[in-house]
């Protein structure tokens, strides 16, 4: 398939970075099926940036052939076993560097922590489902690190991985921050202790907010003392 190839001296059109992420992938030696780019994503891009779905993998390769920055042609026998293999073309290596070298900012991290936003909404759930949450997710952090020392491994190998190397370094050190802050957060869970004198309520665990006893009680509608006041209890009084 021929594609279109844009002057040399125009600037990289606006891409999202997934459609940059997918044409990196392709900057590596080799031709490649969408579906080899896949699961290049799920061991390599998905511990640091994002595995997009096939579909979206595609959709980004019609965009850059469309572009000129990607060529692909038919492998195999025809018909329905013929696998179309992608390969960056001149033009899109030049676009790709030409982004990978700009002078802006990357931009900052943007992060969607499902759990944190649980145990922040905690004082809606159980205290024993709140603690099963963060171990659940101890476990799969473990799993994803043993997941990246393996891939790290595999770049060992490889003299042009040289960088990936450096970004699965850091994906490595994430995970190991990751399981720290997470054992941290099971640790402030066993700090907290309800209220004295009032009877826990049977969907979360904790006393009513709009009830008092005890010894002071709940200060104020909807809220809980905080350590240090008169109603909370001393650290491990219920041990």
């Amino acid at each position: 398939m021929t594609s279109r190839q844009p002057p040399a001296d125009q600037d990289p059109p606006p891409l999202p970075a997934t459609a940059w992420a997918v044409l990196g992938l392709l900057s590596f030696p080799g031709e490649r099926t969408g579906y080899e780019l896949k699961k290049w994503a799920d061991s390599s891009l998905r511990f640091f940036y994002w595995s997009p779905a096939i579909s979206q993998i595609y959709a980004e390769l019609r965009r850059l052939e469309a572009l000129g920055y990607a060529t692909s042609r038919c492998s195999g026998p025809e018909g329905r076993r013929s696998r179309r293999q992608y390969a960056i073309s001149e033009a899109g290596r030049r676009a790709l560097a030409a982004w990978a070298d700009a002078a802006d900012a990357a931009g900052p991290p943007v992060l969607k922590h499902p759990l944190v936003l649980r145990i922040w909404l905690g004082h809606l759930a159980a205290p024993e489902r709140l603690r099963a949450l963060v171990e659940d997710h101890l476990a799969r952090t473990e799993a994803r690190l043993t997941e990246v020392r393996a891939a790290l491994a595999r770049a060992e190998d490889n003299e042009e991985w040289a960088h990936p190397r450096i970004a699965l370094r850091w994906s490595e050190l994430r995970e190991l921050a990751e399981l720290e802050l997470a054992r941290a957060m099971l640790a402030d869970l066993d700090r907290l202790v309800p209220p004295r004198g009032t009877d826990p309520v049977s969907h979360d665990g904790w006393p009513d907010p709009g009830r008092g006893g005890g010894d002071g009680g709940v200060k104020a509608a909807g809220t809980r003392p905080r350590a240090g006041d008169t109603g909370w209890p001393a650290e491990g009084a219920y041990r």
